[in-house]
């Protein structure tokens, strides 16, 4: 399992701080007039953990039962994005004016992370 995680864990921290960093100064350099429901900090935490449980338990799948690691990759797709929906929910029921900025903030990295995680499933599922 280790030799699986290792080169995962050596792509993903430096992804997710270079996003992390590039997302935090575009909101406070360029979006400075705009009040954002969530900080930068809350929206990473969210995608740097759940990525990193789901791989793990891909990586798991992938070693017990190598024919089922596509179905937990989609499995795990769902989870993330009704995890998402739940994390967003106390935005989606605020009074908050405008919610379109708070949405893209969140789903920008999502969408990057998804893919982080999909080009690194594939690679998993090509290694057997």
């Amino acid at each position: 399992m280790k030799e699986k995680l290792l080169p995962f864990i050596k792509q993903f921290i430096p992804f997710s701080i270079l996003l992390f960093v590039a997302q935090l100064l575009v909101t406070r350099f360029l979006f400075t007039e705009t009040p954002f429901y969530y900080s930068v900090y809350s929206i990473y935490t969210f995608h740097f953990i759940l990525t990193f449980l789901m791989y793990i338990f891909l990586v798991f799948v992938n070693i017990t039962f190598f024919d089922k690691t596509g179905y937990t990759f989609l499995a795990t797709g769902i989870l993330k994005m009704m995890a998402s929906v739940v994390f967003l929910l106390p935005l989606i029921q605020s009074n908050f004016d405008d919610k379109i900025p708070d949405v893209g903030a969140f789903f920008i990295p999502f969408f990057l992370f998804l893919l982080f995680e999909t080009i690194h499933s594939v690679k998993l599922l090509n290694t057997n």
